[in-house]
């Protein structure tokens, strides 16, 4: 079976750490650091550009050879306020001192030095309403396709009602076939409010190869190799996530599960 959930290894300091290697693919990192108030972190880019986004929390952050101040307003996720993020690209080191507690992610891929370091967000960032009914959730932007700030990277947050679907309908990004469909392979890092409920993720290929359902806990990390990968939020239980995309080419182009394509025509009108 595939280890494609990934569980935090403590509670405190770096929590998770995904590169390529560990995950067996080839583009996507993605790592987090839970801190407290006065606790430092800090790495070297190499030769992947990251995108440091604060989740929760605030900290002071030099990177690039720049200090950027304290970045972060957002205490809890769940404010569903537009966060703070900062863009370092590769060849660069980053490094930061919690001013509160504070959690951070990591979203890394592949750098080109294209792209100089700045901050993104929370200006120029709004929750935006995707799907009608009970596929209704709200997206925050941080570096999709229209904001051309980086080389390969695609981050979004999205926050999901109880009771609601998202990543749904099915969809895959899985064969590097563009203008029809690219190849992203994709982390979905997920908070569950109150934190002690749980989501699902089913992870599968049309031709059954890979079908995986999990169940989600407030932390967790689901690996999105291929296939479509769908969730949902139990009733009581609000869903939130952060998704990382990356490809050879940046670029969110997609396919849906021809069993659900009839909604996707439908809400279409």
């Amino acid at each position: 079976m595939p280890d494609l959930l990934k569980k935090p290894f403590g509670t405190h300091g770096k929590v998770h750490q995904i590169t390529p290697e560990s995950a067996g693919w080839r583009y996507v990192g993605f790592s987090l650091y839970r801190l407290r108030a006065g606790e430092t972190a800090a790495e070297a880019t190499g030769d992947r550009e990251v995108i440091l986004v604060m989740v929760e929390g605030k900290a002071r952050i030099t990177a690039a050879g720049t200090e950027w101040g304290v970045l972060g307003d957002r205490m809890n996720v769940f404010e569903k306020t537009p966060p703070h993020c900062l863009y370092v690209p590769n060849d660069s080191d980053w490094s930061l001192v919690a001013e509160t507690d504070c959690t951070v992610a990591v979203c890394s891929a592949p750098g080109h030095g294209g792209h100089p370091a700045r901050r993104i967000g929370p200006e120029g960032i709004t929750l935006t309403q995707r799907g009608t009914g009970v596929n209704t959730r709200y997206i925050n932007n941080i570096a999709m396709e229209a904001e051309d700030y980086c080389d390969s990277l695609l981050v979004t947050e999205v926050f999901t009602p109880d009771g609601h679907w998202s990543s749904y309908p099915s969809h895959r990004h899985d064969e590097d076939d563009y203008p029809d469909i690219t190849y992203l392979e994709e982390t979905y890092y997920h908070r569950l409010n109150p934190g002690d409920g749980f989501g699902i993720q089913r992870v599968y290929t049309e031709d059954g190869t890979l079908d995986e359902t999990m169940a989600v806990k407030d932390g967790d990390v689901v690996l999105v190799p291929r296939g479509h990968h769908p969730c949902g939020a139990p009733y009581g239980f609000e869903m939130y996530y952060l998704n990382v995309m990356a490809g050879p080419l940046r670029k969110w182009r997609f396919k849906a599960d021809p069993a659900v394509q009839w909604i996707m025509d439908r809400d279409a009108k």
